[in-house]
């Protein structure tokens, strides 16, 4: 399947990480698979969130498509450091398996513009998580962020430094309330 030029949102085709889906009203205990990916690194206030991690998506997505790379998921950002202004970030997009990724590396070298890094081949975050599904808007997720550590507390499960936001579909604004987030916290 080709990618969507710049600007155009991901096929809701594409698989997410766990391909079952969750339970809208609880937290599910999943393993999350390694999956070749292309990553971007990116760093954004958290006024900007929605616009900076659209914008690394479009990137990828058009920068996948100029070196014929298929992308197979869907849009994931993992949260690597964060503070009271802003965050860095990882954006990801799942790829096919890419049989010569030196090869693979040179065309998306390529195929971009170097505007706010390099992209690069990877593989998603993986090994046990705990799934925490977010449906509303993001303006909302603080939310579900509340929830995912009053749960980790009471439950006194240790997490890793970092938590993925896997988007089942598209991240249009801060206030669509049709928003459907998958949020993993990795165990430790």
């Amino acid at each position: 399947m080709p990618s969507p030029p710049p600007g155009v949102t991901a096929p809701a085709s594409r698989q997410t990480l766990v391909a079952a889906p969750g339970d809208a009203n609880d937290v599910d205990e999943v393993s999350l698979p390694p999956k070749p990916a292309a990553i971007l690194s990116g760093k954004a206030k958290w006024e900007e969130a929605v616009p900076s991690l659209k914008a690394a998506f479009a990137r990828i997505e058009a920068e996948l498509a100029k070196a014929g790379i298929t992308p197979t998921g869907r849009p994931i950002a993992v949260f690597a450091k964060t503070d009271d202004d802003g965050f860095q970030y990882e954006a990801m997009i799942p790829v096919a398996p890419v049989p010569d990724s030196k090869a693979a590396e040179g065309k998306l070298a390529e195929a971009g513009s170097g505007d706010g890094g390099p992209l690069r081949l990877g593989t998603t975050p993986s090994g046990k998580a705990l799934r925490f599904p977010h449906k509303g808007s993001y303006d909302e997720i603080d939310g579900t962020y509340e929830t995912l550590t009053a749960y980790l507390d009471a439950k006194d499960v240790v997490v890793q430094d970092r938590f993925i936001e896997e988007y089942v579909t598209d991240l249009k604004d801060r206030a669509d309330e049709k928003l459907d987030v998958n949020i993993y916290a990795l165990v430790k």
